[in-house]
C-alpha cells in the first residue's frame, strides 16, 4: 500500500512540475503578463506622442498659419509690411 501511495505521489509531482515550473508554466505566464502590461504602458505613451505629431503635421499641411507661426517663433521672420520692435528691460 505504501509503495502504491509513493508511486502515485511521485507521478503527481512529475505531472505538476511542468505546470508550475516548466517552460510554459504558471510562473512564466505571470512574468509574461507583467512584461505585457509594461509594454502596453510604453505603447500608450508612444501612441499619444504620435497623435500629437500627426496633429502638428496636419496643421502644417492644412494652412499657412502654423508654418508662419513657427517661422516667427523659431527663426524670427516677419512679413514685408511689419516693423520689428524690441523692448529692452530697464537697466538700473
Amino acid at each position: 500500500m505504501r509503495l502504491i501511495f509513493l508511486t502515485l505521489l511521485v507521478l503527481f509531482a512529475l505531472i505538476q512540475y511542468p505546470l508550475w515550473l516548466g517552460q510554459g508554466g504558471w510562473f512564466a505566464a505571470w512574468d509574461l503578463e507583467s512584461e505585457v502590461a509594461q509594454q502596453q504602458e510604453v505603447n500608450e505613451g508612444l501612441r499619444a506622442r504620435n497623435q500629437a505629431m500627426q496633429a502638428e503635421v496636419d496643421d502644417l499641411r492644412s494652412g499657412t498659419q502654423a508654418s508662419e507661426e513657427r517661422a516667427r517663433r523659431e527663426l524670427g521672420l516677419m512679413q514685408d509690411q511689419e516693423v520689428f520692435i524690441q523692448i529692452l528691460p530697464e537697466s538700473d
